[in-house]
């Protein structure tokens, strides 16, 4: 089956190619940075609880391990730059693709 690019905002992901774009510049993410922004962008305006993101993105939950999923999502915004406010904290909970 084809994937077709996904778009949010200004970011273009690209699951064929493994490349993401923002405001057409292609950023270099690591695999992990990579799973994590796509499990976000697959659903748009759901918050994803750190739990769900480790079993999606890493392959298993466990409590202990919820802050590495912190540590990832900062190094991505920090990649997006200008398009970092794209993947939005949702206090005490987990996090979000804006889909406005």
């Amino acid at each position: 089956p084809i994937t077709l690019p996904i778009q949010c905002g200004p970011v273009r992901l690209d699951a064929v190619r493994h490349a993401v774009f923002a405001a057409e510049t292609e950023i270099a993410l690591t695999l992990t940075e990579f799973r994590l922004l796509e499990d976000l962008l697959r659903h748009p305006g759901q918050i994803r609880t750190r739990e769900q993101l480790l079993d999606s993105v890493w392959g298993y939950s466990f409590e202990g391990y919820a802050r590495t999923v912190d540590t990832h999502i900062r190094r991505l915004r920090a990649k997006l730059g200008d398009a970092a406010d794209l993947v939005e904290t949702v206090r005490g909970i987990g996090y979000r693709a804006r889909s406005d």
